[in-house]
Order: structure tokens, then C-alpha cells, then sequence
């Protein structure tokens, strides 16, 4: 796991970290110079799961394509497809049926809860606490549940397609919902009892891995990562999509820029995610779950750009079309690879033991970044 370089000539010590690591949360490589136990640099290594995903989707229709991009925030399939659908009908100019709106943001919602579930667990365990890790995974797992009805997976979900949904809601779904939400809220007190109170968790992550919001903003940092240092970044409030715009739900902002800071941006967007849900899972509408479209989709020569809140922040899809059943270009501006940019910045001067801290509350998804 740790493996010594050697010495630089002034005698600092130079470490590898992964690319197999259990806290990487991937296939991860860092190079980190230590004077001591104070990290002076810290040189990520990325590529080792690169698939060249921007490069195939130019081979790929504009219905094959967004299936692809489950493969890279795979915790934020639903939303990722959500983005790419959203651009391909811009381009056409398709009115999406009301029932399919409310079931993609529904979706999109409990994406988030379960991907925000998983980091909660991963992070915990990272710092040294095993059992929070099953709470986290307890609930999770109603939510796979729910996925797997509908949409037969439980990770890649392939089911929000341009014009709307793949297929309707399975009949359970409503009734499996409540009961997630019921059981959920009956179990968040554990949450803070195992971890947000926690005063061993509160002295590894409070002033550690610090960033201002200008730095924030200079790298570009999005999500709860720019949250967490005061930056209203959420694209469902500035760049309202789908029905967003419709909902009640607040922005989480903390402006403390540490890893405790960004811990309770995502804990607190676990609870609007529900907020969000809960107006919507007895007002879905009834009707098509899908508009009427061409059998081969054609983009119009140009153009066109949009851009999704995923549980790691903006997503960008940007597609260049000629006209054809192809695209030109298509390139996607993924989070992960913004966020993991001001690790070395926010690492400097801290101790090596804290660098996982900072490192969880980035939420890295590797695949995400390896494009």
C-alpha cells in the first residue's frame, strides 16, 4: 500500500499511495513528498482506468451513447443519463411528458441518497470506524431494491433515455419509497450518534484540509466540495432543469472550507434529497412515461451544452453534431476531476494520517475522472 520512493535532495521523503488502496476509493495513485509526517506535495497519478469513454461515444448513436455514461460516476448513473438525455433533447427540441419529468427527479433524488449513503459509510471507515459502514449500507440497500424493480439494475441503471424513461414505475414503487423514507428518518439519530457526535470523527476532520472559497472557485471546485467553502454551486437552484424549479428545497451551504464543513453539506443534502422526494412520490402523474420519437435520432447541425447536479457536483455534456446519427464530439465536463485537482493544495502543510480525511470528503469516484 505504502511504498517508499527514496529522498529528494533536500532530504524530503518521497511515498507512493495506491494505485491499489483501500481508501484511494479506486484505482488512485498518489506521489506524496513528506518532510516528516507533513505533506509538502501531493502529485496525483491518474489514467490507470481510462476507457477513452468520450472517444467511443463518437461511434455510438445518440440512443447507445448515454448508457456509457453510467460507466463513469457510477454512483450517479441516474443523473448522469438525466444530463445526457436532457442534451440530445435540446437538440431535437422533444417535450418530455410530465410522468417522466417527475420520475427522473425522483430518481435522481434517491441516486443521491444512496450514493450520499455509501460516501457516509466509506468515509467513516476510512477514519477508522468499521460499523457505520453496515448502518449506511442497511438502508442503502432498500434503495438498490427500489432500482432493481424498475429498472432491473442495481448500480448501472441505463434507464433514463431521450424522450423519457425506459419503462414505467413498477407497481411497488411508491409504497417501497414510504417505507425507505419512514425507515430512514427513524434511523438518522443513529447517524449522529455514531459519527456527526462523535467527538474522535470531529477532531480528525474540523481545519482539516482546508480551502477558501476563491481557491474554490479557482480550481473550479463544484458539489459539496465548493459548498463546503461557501460557494453557491448547486446547478438545481442556479441553473434550474427538469422540474426543479418547481420544488421546494434549500442550497446546503457551509463556509468553513474544511473536511468537517463539506461532511455536513452532503449529511444535510441527504435530508432536502427526501424533501424532494416526499413532494413528489404522491403527485406523479399519470399518462405517457416516454414521448414519441424517430426510431434513429438525428441532431440538427450545431452545438449544444448542458449541465446537471450530480452527487459530486456539475456535470457537464457538451455534444458537437454534423447532422448525422453520431455525434461529431461529444465531451463531458465531470466533477471529480476538478475536485481532485485542489487535493495537493488542500494537503499542504497537513499531516499524512489527515490526508484521508480530506481525501473522503472529496468523494472521489475514479471512473469519473479516467474518461
Amino acid at each position: 500500500m505504502l511504498e517508499e520512493l527514496g529522498t529528494n535532495d533536500q532530504g524530503d521523503m518521497i511515498i507512493n499511495i495506491g494505485p491499489q488502496h483501500p481508501s484511494t476509493h479506486g484505482v488512485l495513485h498518489l506521489v506524496i513528498t513528506l518532510n516528516g509526517e507533513t505533506i509538502k506535495k501531493v502529485e496525483p497519478h491518474i489514467g490507470y482506468i481510462h476507457r477513452s469513454i468520450e472517444k467511443m461515444c463518437e461511434s455510438l448513436s445518440y440512443r447507445q451513447f448515454i448508457y456509457v455514461t453510467s460507466r463513469m460516476d457510477y454512483l450517479s448513473s441516474h443523473i448522469n443519463n438525466h444530463g445526457c438525455a436532457l442534451c440530445v433533447e435540446k437538440g431535437l427540441q422533444i417535450e418530455i411528458p410530465s410522468r417522466a419529468q417527475v420520475i427522473r427527479v425522483l430518481m435522481d433524488e434517491l441516486t443521491r441518497l444512496a450514493s450520499h449513503l455509501l460516501w457516509w459509510g466509506a468515509l467513516a471507515m476510512d477514519l477508522g470506524a468499521f460499523t457505520p459502514f453496515f448502518y449506511s449500507f442497511r438502508e442503502r440497500e432498500m434503495i438498490n431494491e427500489l432500482m432493481e424493480d424498475t429498472c432491473g439494475a442495481r448500480l448501472t441503471m441505463n434507464y433514463i433515455v431521450p424522450g423519457g424513461v425506459m419503462m414505467d414505475l413498477h407497481p411497488d414503487f411508491q409504497r417501497k419509497v414510504k417505507e425507505f423514507l419512514r425507515l430512514f428518518k427513524s434511523k438518522i439519530h443513529e447517524y449522529d450518534d455514531l459519527v456527526t457526535g462523535n467527538i474522535i470523527f470531529q477532531n480528525r476532520t474540523k481545519g482539516v484540509g482546508y480551502i477558501s472559497k476563491e481557491d474554490a472557485i479557482s480550481f473550479g471546485c463544484t458539489g459539496p466540495t465548493g459548498r463546503g467553502s461557501g460557494l453557491s454551486c448547486d446547478i438545481r437552484k442556479l441553473y434550474p432543469y427538469s422540474i426543479y424549479e418547481q420544488l421546494q428545497f434549500d442550497e446546503v451551504i457551509e463556509t468553513d472550507g474544511d473536511s468537517w464543513a463539506r461532511y455536513k453539506v452532503r449529511v444535510g443534502e441527504m435530508v432536502q434529497s427526501m424533501r424532494i422526494i416526499e413532494q413528489l412520490i404522491d403527485n406523479i402523474p399519470e399518462g405517457d412515461f416516454q414521448a414519441k420519437t424517430k426510431a434513429v435520432l438525428k441532431l440538427p447541425k450545431g452545438d449544444f451544452y448542458t449541465r446537471v447536479e450530480t452527487a459530486r457536483g456539475e456535470l457537464g455534456v457538451y455534444i458537437v453534431s454534423e447532422g448525422g446519427s453520431t455525434p461529431y464530439r461529444i465531451k463531458f465536463r465531470s466533477p471529480g476531476f476538478s475536485n481532485l485537482s485542489a487535493l495537493d493544495h488542500m494537503s499542504r502543510g497537513g499531516k499524512i494520517g489527515d490526508l484521508m480525511a480530506t481525501m473522503g470528503t472529496l468523494d472521489l469516484v475514479i471512473p469519473d475522472i479516467d474518461r
